[in-house]
């Protein structure tokens, strides 16, 4: 199948919007939603509105409020960043015992010999990603699951996992839809993650490498934060390459060229496939000729220079999914919520596929929220160079990794913004 060339990209939401109740904040609203010191225009070729594509989270809860910057800086629950409290620990995953080394795998991968993401690069991108707070890598406290109560299955109901102080309680399943072995509880996880915070932790992420579900109704789940207790818990094993078809993952239209005319047209006519018979939609209104050599331009371009399927560049694949979502997540510990403004990481996410095509940067709405965060307790100098040094420092994890296309793409596209 020759792949596509992404040849026509949409800077608007998909035509499948139209037959949502999803209404996308205007021009003036979003200028709005800015800080009112704000000197950003944000452009219509950087920026662009979300997919809305069948499924998608704003499909399914299209009336999902939105959070400006004042509404985020007024909030009396958010926490702030403070001279005392202001680093981000990356929890490794836990020693295992013996028969749970074969529940980070998929059943059917097992010899597969894509490598998982490396706590420490993940912590890099972090420290990246919010430049300006420190990021730790926690070992002092090393976490080890335990069997509980003695029980010595090899599939059992509860598993313990060992902190310093305390063994706390695991619940696990076996996968609903088949995929691995066994599942671990998400809230379980959760409450570990808060009883080892450290009193000098602005917030604290623990990466597993298990699949996860948070109640009887999920098939399974990536992450979650509770953003109030500064808390966040990552999965990588769906993120995993080898299960990219069985979920739906399109490699050839994840973000950037997610934002491709045809790959948004066969989404929604995909959608109208019967059963039941719906009438085919035309292509996206709202289209922009716009410059060809727009940051998204130069991010599909990036994108589409690697064709390359080795173990090495889907291990880095692999390694920037599981940076994505550990920055979103802990953007949930900022108190930011879910964006509906534009395409943006801090998006909510309905689908695997869905988390494919979005951007691993923050909107200039979110980004501002950011920026007051990891810069109230610096001085002027340090503030005014915030985003610059940011840029510097994802711009570097980025070139470290020149076979990843999610990382390459989104390095094209910070370049393409400075010019």
């Amino acid at each position: 199948m020759t792949a596509c060339a992404h040849s026509s990209l949409s800077f608007e939401q998909s035509s499948f919007a139209q037959r949502t109740d999803y209404s996308r904040p205007n021009k003036k609203q979003r200028t709005a939603a800015l800080p009112s010191h704000s000197i950003i225009s944000p452009a219509d070729d950087a920026f662009c509105a979300p997919l809305i594509l069948p499924g998608d989270d704003l499909a399914e809860d299209p009336e999902y409020p939105p959070q400006s910057f004042r509404e985020w800086l007024e909030d009396e629950d958010r926490n702030e960043v403070t001279p005392s409290k202001r680093t981000l620990y990356v929890v490794p995953p836990p020693a295992a015992l013996s028969y749970m080394t074969s529940w980070s795998t998929p059943k059917h991968a097992q010899n597969d010999p894509t490598q998982p993401p490396e706590v420490d690069d993940v912590a890099e991108y972090l420290s990246a990603f919010y430049h300006g707070l420190p990021v730790k890598v926690l070992s002092e406290s090393p976490l080890r699951f335990t069997s509980w109560d003695n029980n010595t299955s090899k599939s059992p109901r509860f598993i313990g996992l060992q902190t310093s102080t305390e063994c706390i309680r695991i619940r696990t399943r076996a996968s609903k839809d088949g995929t691995f072995q066994r599942q671990l509880n998400l809230d379980d996880l959760l409450d570990v993650a808060i009883s080892i915070l450290p009193k000098d932790a602005f917030a604290l992420l623990l990466l597993v490498p298990y699949d996860i579900y948070e109640n009887a109704d999920d098939d399974f789940a990536c992450g979650r934060a509770y953003g109030g207790s500064r808390v966040a818990v990552i999965s990588t094993a769906r993120y995993h390459p080898a299960l990219d078809d069985q979920q739906r993952v399109s490699r050839d239209h994840a973000w950037p060229a997610s934002h491709c005319t045809r790959y948004m047209e066969d989404c929604c006519t995909e959608a109208d496939a019967p059963p039941p018979k719906k009438k085919k939609k035309r292509a996206p209104k709202g289209e922009l000729p716009g410059p060809t050599q727009s940051p998204l331009h130069a991010a599909v371009a990036a994108h589409s220079s690697l064709q390359d399927t080795s173990v090495e560049t889907l291990s880095a694949l692999w390694l920037s999914r599981a940076c994505k979502t550990a920055s979103h997540e802990l953007g949930h510990c900022l108190g930011i919520d879910h964006c509906v403004y534009y395409a943006c990481i801090m998006q909510g996410t309905a689908s695997l596929a869905e988390d494919a095509r979005q951007p691993p940067f923050l909107c200039p709405i979110d980004h501002a929220k950011l920026l007051h965060a990891t810069t109230s307790n610096c001085d002027p100098k340090s503030k005014s160079n915030a985003e610059r040094d940011r840029n510097h420092a994802l711009l570097a994890f980025c070139d470290k990794h020149p076979k990843c296309h999610l990382l390459k793409a989104f390095a094209a596209w910070i370049r393409a913004q400075q010019t």
